[in-house]
């Protein structure tokens, strides 16, 4: 292939490449480059987030590269220190453990097996003496680490950085050296620990890595960077129906961006697609319902992607309840009772203020009719099927203890 149209697929949708001239250099030297992403185990599933570089990954391999896929088992004990406002608490191994476990296995839903190496860091960090470690730090000064803005704003407010935290860069940057990585893979965020990969990789006369970084993923409230933390990611080992109607929850503006950095159509496709719904020759719903069944397909099957579309046809577009609703029985002796206490004790949300709020948003419709009164009551002598939110349905039944 071309080298300035191979540039282009690498090019897209990233946020910065440094350096694009390097990079060029690389490739008409080597055949195949040795491509590096490290995700540390710190929870146990992958969400669509990750996958925006695990997605870059896939291009890379599908140009003829080479992907080592790093599970920080090692620098999880430490902690990254990227946007922490504290220092992180420690991980034990058994968490770890597991959490790599469920980062290997769904990796290669987007992954080429055949050319990616699995490794753990920890087959060589663990391995390194003290005076390893001494030398490691001897490579990059106080001075460099402290131009860190995580740190910076953290003295400024007065809290804490540790010394164990200056040490997180560093183990990252030695992966790339054991490793002897061309390219480098990560979000914005990880701006500074890919940079350091290539001071160090100098210091130990190696050539240095590219780096190549690509944007945050929004999630689906189109404000926050994607978290399992913020309750707005689309795990990638979710159901079909709930990935299906996630990705339908997102905005018409934000599926573009999730477009770009998701879907394996090429940007010509997606231009067009963009121009029919500007010019009114699609609707952007269909669009996006394309965007839903491409993602399921890819992380499930494409006969469960047409399962979760008629799924979210029947109960959401139709506004219907599904044929199987899990039913949830609460004990009373009373014959009527307040309906937030009923949503309460079938567990629909942690809190009531939480059942109140979705309430006076018009997220809840009861027997087929909305209710916005956090005072309502409901009779305890018959069964009442209860829409609460976008995804949420149940059955309540009520069984007399009198």
């Amino acid at each position: 292939m071309d080298i300035q149209h191979e540039l282009e697929i690498i090019k897209r949708g990233i946020a910065e490449l440094i350096t694009e001239d390097e990079l060029k250099d690389k490739l008409k030297r080597k055949k195949s480059l040795r491509i590096k992403l490290g995700l540390d185990p710190t929870a146990p599933d992958l969400h669509l987030g990750h996958t925006v570089v695990m997605q870059k990954l896939r291009q890379f391999q599908d140009l003829g590269h080479h992907v080592f896929f790093v599970i920080g088992d090692y620098t999880a004990r430490v902690g990254d220190p990227s946007g922490q406002s504290v220092t992180r608490p420690a991980l034990s191994e058994e968490i770890i453990e597991k959490n790599a476990k469920t980062y290997t296995d769904q990796a290669f839903k987007i992954l080429d097996r055949a050319k990616t190496t699995v490794a753990f860091n920890s087959h060589w960090l663990a391995k390194m003496s003290i005076a390893d470690f001494i030398k490691l730090g001897s490579k990059y000064t106080v001075a460099r680490m402290m131009e860190r803005d995580d740190f910076k704003k953290r003295l400024d407010e007065g809290s804490d950085v540790s010394i164990l935290e200056f040490y997180y860069p560093l183990m990252q940057a030695y992966d790339s050296v054991v490793l002897k990585a061309d390219v480098e893979i990560g979000g914005t965020d990880q701006k500074f620990n890919l940079l350091v990969g290539r001071t160090i990789q100098k210091r130990y006369d190696q050539e240095q890595q590219i780096v190549l970084t690509m944007p945050l993923l929004v999630g689906t409230d189109g404000v926050m960077k994607m978290s399992k933390s913020y309750g707005n990611y689309i795990g990638i080992s979710e159901p079909p129906n709930d990935i299906f109607g996630k990705v339908m929850s997102i905005s018409d503006d934000l599926m573009w961006t999730y477009y770009e950095l998701l879907s394996q159509k090429g940007m010509e496709e997606i231009k067009t697609l963009k121009h029919d719904v500007k010019a009114g020759h699609a609707h952007p719903k269909a669009v996006k319902e394309a965007l839903a069944f491409e993602l399921v397909s890819r992380f499930h099957s494409k006969a469960d992607a047409e399962k979760a579309k008629a799924h979210f046809d029947h109960v959401f577009a139709k506004r219907k309840l599904p044929d199987q609703i899990e039913e949830k029985t609460i004990d009373t002796n009373l014959s009527d009772i307040s309906l937030v206490q009923a949503l309460a004790l079938a567990e629909f949300a942690p809190s009531k203020s939480e059942i109140k709020r979705v309430i006076q948003q018009g997220g809840l419709e009861l027997d087929g009719e909305k209710i916005t009164d956090i005072d309502a009551k409901i009779s305890t002598t018959t069964e009442h099927d209860v829409k609460f939110g976008k995804r949420k349905f149940a059955r309540i039944r009520f069984r007399n203890i009198s």
